[in-house]
């Protein structure tokens, strides 16, 4: 028996090869243009500082970020939940930052940009895969590029979380498009892995598994088969997930674990359910109508209408039913696609002190931005409308999304601005007096940062922060028996070990103010129990100790703050100590060193004298 000959490979057609060169040349174009749309338009944000709310505790006051990447700020990504999360890329991506950037705020803001534009790019190139509509999903894109919901995703550094998050997703959306096409053990670790990075940079893209599922349906249409594919049964399309739902679970028990200091077990289910109804319709509404937006939406508590929460549940309910009498699997996928994804965001396990939060919307726009495209271009082809006006349609709105965008991201660039629009587009806010009066803090303004401190302990009784910045006032005024009152509120008020630091480290100065020296030492302790990086704390203890005449200690306890932050007070500090010891020629080094890093030696000399003589 002959053997068999081999099939002869089939030659692409000159028009094939023409529409297929056509086609890669409008991606390259239009990809371009997103690009340059979205840097374009997110260029003010260079200008802008660090955001004073969760930038601190991300980038400018976390030692092991300011290290910049090395061994130990790798270890410590993989092995932290600072901030009561577990996302390790996130934590090295900052470190990368400092380490090209230093400390100047541009850099990561031009990197979130960046981001945001390649996951724009992303975005359109898995929907023009998977649908072969260039218009329709550059449409998408764009409308992703340009909505101002995404402002805070993109202008916040220390939401740099969501912007890695979304690139990983969508890497994983493009591999398994790769894979379905032809279906490999190799292909799909590929999807695992990116599955797994973008778990490791925030866990909001646990639905994954549940989004392929929809893809499956549309556009994917691999229940019904495609070409020479045959279609699959949603059974086997299920088990296929397995593994994914299995990196699913593992990041959900990480997480509740991490997340375990942060969440308001307190609110009954039946308010949450109530203020998850609400916020989807919210999302919904500042979706096609982005107005009143704000860093922080204060969760409303007990103060839930129940008739305001059935009014929205019977919306998701109308809208739900409407997709799926029409029969159109993009808006049954679009719509579930933005119901699925928000899942884990929409507060049924409330974490924080949010009732929603435009970062959240991030990834689950996309799917209302899909029923909104494709049903717009069904409906003008339906009426017979000339091409052209679907082109002015999507113009205009992209034209009115774009100014309003703009102007929102003119209050990202002053931290005083953006925190005071906060106040007057949302009620009870404490989270934006707080941040109001430590913008007025920076400027000088003590007094009326006070006041504003004041009315966030009025919203809220048990606010930490607020209780902790009312101590630092009346210990700037030198009361410190009711700074000493405050700080030691803290500890009932957040379980939060950054801020119960802050609290203990504020307390033994207050403490080491009084002479009660006793006291101060065990302060200083316990705020290194909270955070063993504390060089204040260290500073402290060797106040403590100088005044004590325990100049050994003293110089250890200074040169364990001076490892983890050099400043001019804590080498002048150390001098002192040096010369009571008799180590005259380490003193003049230890002088030298301070008038090196010093902008005014002369007040930090003043300041060392004052601390020396409480």
């Amino acid at each position: 028996m002959p053997p068999a000959k081999a099939k002869p490979l089939k030659t692409p057609s000159a028009p094939d090869q023409e529409a297929s060169e056509a086609r890669r040349k409008k991606r390259l174009i239009f990809s371009l243009v997103l690009v340059l749309l979205t840097l374009a338009l997110y260029n003010p944000v260079s200008r802008a500082p660090y955001l004073n709310y969760d930038d601190n505790a991300y980038v400018y006051e976390n030692f092991h970020v300011r290290s910049g990447l090395n061994w130990n700020s790798i270890v410590w990504a993989f092995t932290t939940d600072a901030e009561s999360n577990w996302h390790p890329v996130t934590w090295l991506s900052h470190c990368l930052d400092v380490t090209v950037f230093g400390l100047n705020p541009s850099g990561p803001h031009y990197v979130n940009a960046l981001l945001h534009a390649l996951n724009a790019v992303l975005l359109f190139l898995v929907l023009e895969r998977a649908t072969a509509l260039a218009w329709r999903s550059l449409a998408v894109a764009a409308l992703f590029a340009v909505h101002p919901l995404n402002v805070e995703s993109v202008a916040w550094i220390a939401e740099r979380k969501n912007l890695l998050s979304m690139l990983f997703f969508l890497l994983a959306l493009w591999a398994y498009g790769w894979y379905v096409r032809n279906r490999s053990v190799g292909r799909y670790l590929v999807v695992a892995l990116c599955f797994a990075f973008g778990l490791m940079a925030k866990p909001q893209i646990i639905t994954l598994p549940f989004a392929l599922l929809l893809v499956d349906y549309w556009p994917l249409e691999r229940d019904r088969g495609q070409q020479d594919q045959p279609g699959l049964g949603w059974q086997r399309l299920i088990v296929e997930k397995v593994p994914l739902f299995a990196l699913s679970a593992a990041s959900a028990w990480i997480t509740m674990r991490a997340q375990t200091s942060a969440m308001h077990l307190e609110l009954p289910l039946s308010i949450r359910l109530e203020n998850a109804a609400l916020s989807y319709v919210k999302y919904i509404a500042k979706a096609f109508w982005p107005a009143g937006l704000a860093p922080l939406y204060p969760h409303p508590g007990f103060s839930v209408s129940a008739a305001q929460a059935t009014g929205a549940g019977l919306v998701l309910v109308a809208i739900t039913v409407f997709t799926l009498l029409s029969r159109r699997r993009y808006l049954l996928v679009g719509w579930l696609w933005f119901l699925g994804i928000l899942v884990p965001m929409i507060g049924l396990v409330q974490v924080g002190v949010q009732a929603m939060a435009d970062r959240y919307a991030y990834i689950p726009e996309i799917g209302l931005f899909v029923m909104i495209c494709w049903g717009s271009a069904e409906l003008l082809a339906k009426w017979h409308a000339p091409q052209f006006a679907g082109f002015v349609l999507a113009g205009a709105s992209l034209v009115a999304l774009v100014v309003a965008c703009h102007q929102y991201l003119v209050y990202w660039t002053d931290n005083l601005t953006l925190w005071t629009h906060a106040l007057q587009v949302t009620r009870d806010n404490f989270i934006a007096e707080d941040s109001i009066g430590d913008a007025l803090i920076k400027q000088g303004r003590m007094d009326e940062a006070a006041v504003h401190y004041q009315n966030a302990v009025k919203i809220n009784q048990r606010d930490p922060i607020g209780n902790l910045n009312l101590g630092a006032y009346e210990q700037q005024k030198q009361n410190y028996a009711a700074a000493i009152e405050r700080y030691e509120s803290v500890p009932r008020l957040t379980p939060n070990p950054r801020l119960l630091a802050l609290a203990f480290t504020n307390l033994g100065y207050a403490y080491y103010s009084e002479k009660k020296l006793d006291q101060a030492r065990q302060s200083f302790d316990s705020a290194l129990g909270q955070q063993p990086e504390n060089p204040q704390a260290f500073l402290g203890l060797g106040l403590v100790a100088h005044l004590s005449g325990d100049y050994p200690r003293a110089v250890d306890e200074y040169e364990k703050a001076l490892q983890l932050q050099a400043s001019d007070l804590g080498f002048l500090l150390l001098a002192q100590a040096l010369d009571k010891e008799g180590q005259a020629s380490n003193a003049r080094s230890a002088r030298t060193a301070a008038e090196r890093l010093s902008h005014n030696i002369d007040a930090a000399n003043a300041a060392a004298q004052r601390l020396l003589t409480p």
